[in-house]
């Protein structure tokens, strides 16, 4: 996906310098299947747009089946870059309406530095931005509905009005965010509506109790087979059980299943 934030040198995996700024890439199902969730990778050369998702009764209000959850899980970052997370300090829904009118809404987000990593899992309602010089791997809900507050004088539509009626007047739980380790299994979500695993090799314990009927593979380093087909890094396989995944080639993967 080109967008105007994006970046023209990608990692080796996705084809290194391109004629255009690539800012998204997304993973898409096969023909016939309707997946829970979305994966994919972000690239970024300049901020992002600040803005926020509904939750699951807010988005039925405007006849979509559930709200938007999403995580990030950071890859690189410049030594500067940094991610809008929240608000440094409590204001009213009036306050920051004025704000983003008046293009002062940045001195109000509370810019965190991020660095290779770091794991931030994103509620509904968290009033967010993604700082430029990141690369990053997003796992959502797959749901097409995102409120733009503002977008640095960009061309593109902004929802202010529905966007302020979600949005939390408060800071991000940082309870919410980890270090994620390059070479440990661990459980970096858990429970409804995605739950989402970091498997070095074959060591996937930490899975076998969980149920679901939609599996996603990301692998990052090395490799896995998923229903037969292998899936280098740079893709994703998608499965209905975590049987069909065979981990015997994966050096470090992500593994997302949704619990909707």
């Amino acid at each position: 996906m080109e967008k105007p934030w994006g970046q023209e040198i990608l990692p080796d995996i996705f084809g290194g310098k391109n004629k255009k700024k690539i800012g998204e890439i997304w993973f898409e199902a096969p023909k016939g299947i309707s997946p829970q969730l979305m994966s994919k990778y972000l690239f970024t050369s300049a901020k992002l747009s600040i803005q926020v998702h509904p939750n699951d009764r807010q988005a039925r209000r405007v006849g979509l089946p559930h709200g938007k959850e999403e995580c990030w899980l950071i890859l690189d970052a410049e030594p500067d870059a940094v991610l809008g997370l929240g608000l440094n300090k409590t204001v009213s829904a009036a306050k920051l309406k004025a704000a983003a009118l008046l293009g002062e809404i940045e001195q109000l987000i509370d810019w965190k530095p991020a660095k290779k990593g770091d794991f931030f899992y994103v509620p509904p309602g968290t009033i967010h931005a993604i700082g430029a010089g990141i690369s990053l791997l997003e796992v959502q809900q797959n749901v097409d509905i995102t409120y733009r507050i503002y977008d640095y004088g960009r061309p593109r539509e902004l929802h202010l009005d529905e966007a302020i009626e979600i949005t939390k007047l408060t800071s991000y739980d940082m309870n919410l965010w980890s270090e994620i380790p390059t070479d440990t299994s661990a459980i970096l979500t858990a429970g409804a509506p995605f739950e989402l695993f970091q498997i070095i090799g074959t060591d996937d314990a930490i899975i076998s109790k969980t149920k679901s009927k939609e599996w996603q593979v990301i692998p990052l380093e090395g490799s896995v087979t998923v229903r037969g087909k292998l899936i280098k890094a740079g893709e994703c396989g998608i499965c209905p059980r975590f049987s069909d995944i065979d981990l015997s080639k994966n050096k470090r993967s992500l593994i997302a299943c949704s619990m909707m």
